[in-house]
């Protein structure tokens, strides 16, 4: 695969920029309505959004944030966090940028999200803006309960199965769809040029969970893990551009008992992988133990750390209990030591939770945590979704991220059963985003309900072309009206038919 296009124009909407006062061109999506009314909307997709854009893999996305890296190396002799500039009270250019993609066009002056509440909210911890100078080809965003709730789309192949290719076609393909940031998770064979490739041709945050390559070159035998191998995996994915890593630091010697009386045990292959080593080798957790020097890796390429939660519970059975809460202690602990050191921190969360203990998990993380964004799988809600687990974990998601939760990761229909492929992923992706524009409604996010009111106006005045390019996947709107009714200017649908339609009768009565 050498070139793609993502054209939007059948869907009536395009790429636009809108400038800031100091000449920041922010990337945003436009919608058409039939009514002559325009929507901005917030758009992960960056320049592939651009009308019949044709992109060489080969070359790479524009570098859009090579001007700001050049002028801070050479006012301050090095690469500063984001933390840092916030906590010394320096808006920056990324700063800007995700201030104006939060608004999503809101004319509201009163409403709106400003640069300074960006910076102040980085400054606190309560939220993270990934920025690895060496990802220039990323847009601004940023990760935090007060801003629009994020969703992250894994990807990676495996010892079984997927390509380069087939990759980034799946990391493009779920940004299409409107993943915020994409997680490399390959366990398979070129794990290095697949990154590589994602990296630069992705205008989103990229993840990943180094452990996994450190393994990889010992040639996946556990006892062999050291902190050279690791320290060295880590320096190779800050120097590619990797925005942040998931780190199982928070797993300790003296949380493995309670793990190991679980119904399902350890379920993160991170925290495994960490139990196993400090079982063979009976000491304590080298990422622990080395993390300040972890830190000071990070602070050089302002790469934000996501505290693995390598004891997320894997059933409802063991949600909510001591191996879980005693290692999300533990990553508040590594939180504050994170931060002191200039790191930006996220805290990632579970797992299997039954909906009457999600909001336990929220509230301990807020108190143990220091109100560090909070990152989670799902959490699944029934353990019985085999096959419709997107499902149950975006029930969960929904409700945790109306508490609070910044980010969620999504999960697809292939959820505990295989490698997910490109109808999985969208599935997946579009999902979560409902989880999470729901909770942002909830939550009455600035602006966030201004897409629900005009989808609504749309639905009583029959204007179709404006319900299919306000949903979150047009594509299959379009489709399924289109089943059974061919055109697209009837006043009723498939499911009413021309006589029984309640707003096309209740509008009889209104123009009456």
């Amino acid at each position: 695969m050498n070139k793609t296009i993502f054209n939007y124009k059948k869907n009536n909407s395009k790429r636009v920029y809108i400038s800031t006062d100091s000449g920041i061109k922010v990337g945003m999506k436009e919608v058409s309505l039939q009514n002559d009314s325009k929507v901005l909307l917030y758009d992960t997709s960056g320049i592939y959004a651009k009308e019949n854009y044709t992109h060489d893999i080969k070359k790479g996305l524009p570098k859009i944030r090579t001007e700001w890296i050049e002028k801070n190396l050479e006012k301050y002799g090095e690469f500063k966090t984001q933390l840092w500039f916030a906590k010394n009270g320096i808006i920056t250019p990324e700063m800007e940028y995700v201030a104006v993609r939060e608004n999503q066009g809101l004319t509201n002056e009163s409403k709106k999200i400003t640069p300074e509440k960006v910076r102040s909210e980085i400054a606190k911890g309560r939220a993270v803006l990934p920025s690895n100078p060496k990802h220039p080809e990323c847009e601004p965003m940023i990760i935090g309960r007060d801003f629009l709730v994020k969703i992250n789309a894994n990807i990676g192949n495996s010892a079984l199965g997927s390509s380069i290719e087939e990759e980034i076609e799946k990391a493009l393909w779920a940004i299409k769809w409107g993943a915020d940031t994409v997680m490399d998770l390959s366990t398979g064979e070129n794990i290095h040029e697949t990154r590589e490739a994602i990296l630069r041709n992705t205008p989103v945050p990229i993840g990943t969970v180094p452990i996994y390559q450190a393994l990889e070159k010992v040639n996946g035998i556990i006892e062999d893990l050291n902190w050279d191998v690791y320290k060295q995996t880590l320096l190779e994915q800050c120097e590619q551009g990797v925005d942040y890593f998931t780190i199982h630091a928070g797993i300790l010697k003296e949380h493995i008992p309670y793990a190991l009386k679980r119904t399902t045990g350890i379920v993160s292959r991170g925290g495994s992988i960490m139990a196993k080593w400090m079982d063979y080798n009976n000491t304590e957790n080298f990422l622990y133990t080395h993390f300040v020097e972890i830190c000071h890796i990070l602070k050089q390429y302002d790469v934000a750390v996501s505290l693995g939660d390598g004891l997320r519970p894997g059933s409802l059975a063991d949600a909510n209990d001591e191996a879980q809460f005693g290692e999300l202690k533990t990553l508040g602990e590594l939180g504050r030591i994170a931060r002191a050191n200039d790191v930006q921190v996220i805290i990632e969360g579970p797992g299997h939770v039954q909906m009457d203990k999600i909001k336990e998990n929220m509230d301990l993380q807020l108190k143990y945590c220091d109100e560090a964004p909070f990152y989670t799988l799902g959490p699944l809600v029934s353990d019985i979704g085999a096959g419709y687990d997107h499902i149950t974990s975006a029930i969960g998601g929904a409700m945790i991220a109306w508490y609070g939760t910044a980010m969620l990761c999504y999960v697809t229909t292939k959820e505990h059963l295989a490698l997910p492929n490109k109808d999985d992923v969208r599935e997946g992706v579009v999902t979560f985003k409902l989880a999470a524009h729901a909770a942002d409604v909830a939550k009455g996010h600035p602006g966030a309900i201004e897409r629900d009111n005009e989808m609504s106006k749309a639905r009583y005045e029959f204007r179709w072309m404006d319900q299919f390019n306000l949903s979150l996947d047009p594509d299959r709107a379009r489709k399924f009206h289109m089943e059974m009714i061919i055109n697209s200017d009837k006043d009723y649908c498939g499911m009413c038919g021309p006589h029984f339609c309640a707003m096309k009768i209740t509008r009889s009565i209104k123009n009456k």
